[in-house]
Parts: C-alpha cells; structure tokens; sequence
C-alpha cells in the first residue's frame, strides 16, 4: 500500500483531470497509473513530471521499444518493482518476446557486474572518450 493516498481519476479536476486525460491519451492506456495518482497531490509536480516524460518518451531519434528496455534495465538495476512492472508490460505490448526479455535482463547483469568489479577495483578507463 503507497503511504499517500491516490487521487483518483473520478476525484481528478482541474489541472489533475486534464493531464490525466493526456495521460491515457498518449499512452493509450485505460487508467492512469499509480506512480501519477500520487504525484497529483501536488498538481505542479504533477505537471512538470508528465512534461518529463512525454519529452523524453515521446519521438525522438531513439524508438519507443529501445527506450523502454532501457527503462527495463534502469529499473531493474534500480530495484524498482513498480517501474520493472509497468515498462515490460509496454515491451509485451509491443511484441516483446521471453527470450528478449532473458536476452536484455542478460546484459543487465553482465554490466551490474563489470561495473561493479570496475569501480571496487578503481580500474581506469583506456577505452572511448
């Protein structure tokens, strides 16, 4: 259970509603997720955190999947249940396979560990600028 209440889409109004309803809108989803009824009880964080994602998720020169592997793979490094959750729930949507996901969640762990060994041994970096 979040530790704040939900402002739910039925108690939305205002500036709430109208970024909700761009919320479904643009993601094409039924609901709005947990993670934006919770912001909502500061409408101005609200705001400005939508404007985030539709600025960094929207067109761009990387594709909708790639971002979301990589929201997968921060996600999943991070610990967040919730985000691991709702960005391969978008990968299924898009057709991602298992053996995609086992592929991706492969070179995650390979990294986590290659920087983890990198950085306990303070190995200097001779590759890339």
């Amino acid at each position: 259970m979040a530790s704040v209440s939900y402002i739910e889409e039925r108690d939305a109004s205002g500036t709430v509603a109208e970024i909700y309803a761009d919320i479904r809108k643009t993601f094409g989803i039924p609901v709005v997720p947990n993670m934006f009824k919770v912001m909502a009880h500061n409408p101005a964080y609200l705001q400005a955190s939508w404007m985030r994602v539709k600025a960094v998720m929207g067109p761009g020169l990387l594709d909708r999947r790639t971002k979301e592997m990589i929201a997968v793979a921060v996600s999943a490094t991070n610990g967040c249940d919730y985000c691991v959750r709702a960005h391969t729930g978008a990968l299924r949507a898009m057709g991602t396979t298992d053996a995609e996901l086992v592929e991706l969640m492969a070179v995650v762990d390979l990294f986590s560990g290659f920087n983890k060994m990198t950085e306990g041994l303070l190995v200097e970096s001779d590759l890339g600028r």
